[in-house]
This record gives C-alpha cells, structure tokens and sequence, in this order.
C-alpha cells in the first residue's frame, strides 16, 4: 500500500480536515474526492462561497479532486440560466473542476436501476395513497406513524407499477415509490421516504424522456457512490438525514449495485449565518419578486453575481472563509467580518482615483482663467513601484461640501473663510469668501493659492496647516453616475422578534428593510476614470472601494458602484 503524501504545512484546523488526515493516513480514504452539488434552481448565495471554498479547499490541499455536480431533479423550478450561472460562480471564485462536472440527470438510467433493485429485494414499494393520506399516517414527533395499506404489495406488483410509472400511464401524484424502513421510527426521516414521485414536467437537459424523478435525499447518497465521492460534506440541517443517506448506500450496495467497501460517507458542519442578510431562498425569490431589488444581480443582493457586480472579490471570499473556519456548531459571523476581508485584499490590489460625490465649486482667484498645469498622485502610496499619474489643475475646482464650513465648529480643520489648507498633491490655499444662491445654499467658494507651496517642490515644506482636502479640476472631470449602496437591512437578524415587540407581533423580514440601502448621485470624477474598464476596481480616496459597473457599462461613459467603505462606518 502506497503512503498518501503529506498535507502541507500550516493548513487551517478544523474537525473535518482532522476526520480527513486520519482516513488518509489509516488508508480508508485512497485518494480524497469531494463534491459541490447546487440544485439549479437559484443563483449561487454567500453561504454557497463557504461550502465550495471548504470543497474545493480539501481536495486542493490534499491533491485530491473536488466534483461539481448540479442535483437537477425536480424540472418544475430548474433552469439552464441558474446552471449556467453556478458553473460561472465556481469559475469565479477560483475553483476548477476540470474534466469532472456532472448533473444528477447524468445518472437517471441508473437510479431506476438501483430503485428496481431495491423493489426485488423488499426494500421500496409503490405507494398509492393521497398526499394528504401520506401526510395523515406519516405521525408527529411525539407519536409513531401507521404503514400505508399498500406496504404489503408483492413485489411484482411494485416492479410493474413502478415501470407504469415511469412508461407515463399515470397522472401526477397517482403513485409514488417510497423505501420500506420504519413508519415508527423516532427519526422521521426514516418514515418509509418517498424515493420517486410522477411529474409531466420537462426537463432543461433531457427533455420529456422522464415522468418520473428521484427526490433528493435518494439522488444525493446515490449520486455520490456513482462518482466515488469519498467525504460528502453537508450543512448540519442534514444531519438527521444521514441515517437514511446509510441506509440508502448499504441497501443498494447488498443488491451487488455498489462497492460496499467504497461508499462514501456523509460529515456536517455548521451553515453560514450572517448578520443582516438573508440566505434563504426563498426570500431571496421574495425580494425580487416584490420589487425591493432589481433581480439576483442587484449589488444589495447576497447572491455572488450581486456581490461581483458590487466589487467584491473572489480572494476576499477565500480570506473570509478562512478566517470563518469550520465548525460543528451555529453561531452568526458579523457582516463586517466579510466587509474587513474584501477590504483588506482590495487596499492591497486597487489604484487610487480622486472622486468627489458632492460637489461645489472652488474657484481659485489669483490663478488665470486659462490656467492648467500637471499634479502628480501616487497610484498606490504602499507600493511606490506602480508610479504617479498626472492630475489636471486649474482655476476652477470641485471640492467636497462637506469640506467647506462657514462658521467652523470646534476642531474642524478643513476650509472655512480665513483658514489655510492644502489642496491634496497640489497647493496650499486660504479661504477668502463664498457665494450662496437664492435660497441661501452655498454654490461657490473663494480662495486664493499660495504660488510656491506646490507639493513636492522646493520650499513648500514652509507652510504648515492642520487640513488636506481632495479636489477634481472643474473643466475637465469626468460627471458621473455613482451609486452608494449600503446593507438592504437594518437590523442584524431581519425578521427575528426583538426586545420592546408586543407579544402578539409577527415580524416579517421586510419589516426590517434598510430604506437607504441605495443612493445615486452624479459626482465629480478624475478625468482618468473615464476609461475604467468594466469590473476595474479602485479606491476613490477618503469614501471608499468602487468598482466600473459591468452590467450597466458603455466605453467612455461607466457608472460606479460602491463595493464597501474605508472603514466599517455603518451605522
């Protein structure tokens, strides 16, 4: 027997990679295959990023391969679009599945075959009752089930209304097959399952060959063994499915469908709960469908197609889920914590651009009208290596409102009438009035330069002032549409009963919407950014991290949204 090489040093600690490292090393485990298996009946969500890092994770880290399997098994809410879009997330997030990309349709042949096996050796039979009846007789927690009347059907009666089923001589809901374990077990789990159910439904991939397809909890386990999955990680809601997951691989595996000594087995850890989002969803479909968002892609959405065009990026989402970990335990990770993740990487990889969101003009008096010179900026002031940029200047300015006070308060060091500032890579300045409009708003501030405190040069060291504002040249910035987006809810556990709720409140999720989740203004932008390319990340100094919308883009003319501030400021 050949010695599966060592992991690597200084991976992360956690019990799976511990569950792992001993099958690897006691030689139950060969060659470690993991899967990431989506039902394309969505867009991919943040809890979905956990699941294929950790998948994909392992298999990289202990030269193994990880599959991605799409579970297609109900066609009534499966699309090609949400297939399309899961094998684009994978992608996106940096993950490769390489030659192993399967769909549970793959494999509909042979779940029949292994669901007639299992009618030959007494362990499924055809069920005719109604929904309600089944429901009826299924029991409660505290109370055992009763056998269906059809439990006792001989077993060729069950092969050939089963092959009836599946030839379409029956309507939806007429049969369904269900495995014959315990109608009185504790587990309800183990509450004779239904296996298959009839639906004239057609599907994305094989169109009207079936009427008859698998249920999840029987296509999972199954699927799995085809494939030689040898660690099925699920989230901790499967954990009291797991013994049905067992039943299902030693059932068929003693029919001689299966390698009994290779089945795979099934490990749960905890799902990601994150503050002040939703991932279930069902809301998420609840949220589009009510008009709060515009579709999956909306960047307020917790989808990883929304979270792309919102600037996110797939090393933050790696570094998220490394710091996050694996646990056997729920507990709720603080949005935050994602926010610091994508922040950090972008401070490392984002150039900076000068932006300002809510312009008045400044205009420079002792400078000639036709006046323009060159101001050069660092394009990443922690790594010199990337150079400067020139930076338009002229008479005519746009500076933050925010940056201007008429009557400063206490510890305002910014502009205000008679102080001295410095315009940011360029000169000093000192206030020397204001102009307002009819109805008393500030539309133009007055100053005047001082010729030789220009950054950079000889001399200029001279003048010492407490404030440094940004600015854009007034002729030649680049208007455009920016848009500020902010968490889509208010509260850390949106539609969770709160302290001070009447008793009899039923708080709805929607309740708890953020109503400034989203602001568009027109800004003031450095020329420069005119040319950003679709999906080019920058860090528009002192507001945050943007990024050149891909969905709304037209050269020459891109919009900007958001991706997170500089620092975690939300309130």
């Amino acid at each position: 027997m050949t010695t599966p090489s060592p992991a690597p040093a200084n991976l992360p600690v956690n019990f799976i990679r511990h569950i792992v490292e001993a099958d690897l090393a006691n030689g139950r485990t060969k060659h470690l295959v993991t899967r990431f298996p989506p039902e394309p009946n969505g867009y991919l969500h943040f809890g979905h990023a956990k699941s294929i890092c950790l998948n994909f994770g392992l298999a990289r880290d202990y030269e193994g391969r990880c599959h991605l399997r799409l579970d297609d098994t109900n066609p009534a809410k499966e699309e090609q679009e949400f297939a399309d879009a899961i094998e684009a997330a994978v992608r996106w997030l940096g993950f490769d599945w390489a030659k192993h990309l399967y769909f549970a349709s793959d494999y509909f042949e042979q779940l029949y075959d292994f669901a007639q096996a299992l009618i030959e050796s007494g362990d499924a039979y055809v069920d005719s009752q109604s929904a309600d009846q089944m429901r009826s007789n299924r029991g409660t927690l505290t109370s055992p089930g009763q056998d269906s009347v059809y439990r006792k059907r001989s077993i060729a009666e069950n092969l050939q209304l089963f092959r009836d089923m599946r030839a379409g001589k029956y309507p939806d809901g007429a049969h369904v097959l269900r495995a014959k374990i315990d109608m009185r077990s504790p587990n309800m789990n183990l509450r004779d399952p239904v296996l298959y159910r009839i639906r004239h439904a057609e599907h994305h991939r094989t169109g009207n060959a079936w009427c008859i397809y698998p249920l999840y909890d029987y296509a999972h386990p199954l699927s799995d063994a085809i494939e030689g999955i040898t660690h099925s990680i699920c989230t901790l809601e499967f954990e009291d499915h797991r013994p049905l997951y067992d039943w299902l691989l030693n059932k068929v595996a003693a029919c001689g469908k299966l390698d009994a000594a290779a089945l795979p087995h099934q490990i749960e850890f905890a799902r990601l709960n994150l503050t002040y989002v939703v991932l279930s969803k069902r809301k998420l479909v609840e949220l589009i469908d009510s008009g709060v968002v515009n579709g999956w892609d909306d960047p307020r959405m917790p989808t990883l197609i929304a979270a792309r065009r919102r600037g996110y990026t797939p090393e933050g989402f790696r570094r998220f889920a490394e710091i996050i970990g694996v646990s056997k335990s729920d507990g709720w990770i603080d949005y935050s914590v994602l926010e610091d993740c994508m922040r950090d990487h972008l401070n490392e990889t984002s150039h900076r651009k000068i932006a300002v969101l809510d312009p008045v003009k400044l205009v420079l008096e002792n400078v000639a009208e036709d006046h323009r010179e060159e101001c050069h900026a660092p394009n990443h002031p922690q790594q010199p290596e990337l150079g400067k940029r020139p930076v338009p200047f002229s008479r005519e300015l746009w500076i933050e409102r925010e940056d201007f006070q008429e009557t400063p308060v206490k510890g305002f060091f910014r502009l205000s009438p008679g102080q001295q500032v410095r315009l940011r890579y360029a000169y000093v300045i000192e206030c020397t009035g204001v102009k307002k409009g009819s109805s008393g708003e500030i539309v133009e501030v007055t100053a005047k330069i001082f010729p030789d405190s220009k950054s950079g040069t000889p001399g200029a060291d001279q003048y010492k002032v407490k404030g440094n504002i940004h600015w854009v040249c007034a002729r030649e910035a680049y208007t455009a549409e920016v848009r500020l987006y902010d968490r889509l809810f208010s509260h850390a556990t949106p539609g969770a009963r709160r302290e001070g709720d009447a008793p009899d409140l039923s708080r709805q999720f929607l309740d708890d919407l953020n109503p400034n989740s989203l602001s568009v203004i027109r800004a003031a932008l450095e020329p420069s950014l005119k040319n950003a390319k679709p999906e080019e990340r920058f860090q528009f100094e002192r507001h945050g991290y943007f990024v050149a919308d891909h969905v709304d883009f037209l050269p020459g003319a891109p919009v900007f949204n958001r991706t997170v501030t500089l620092k975690d400021s939300w309130k």
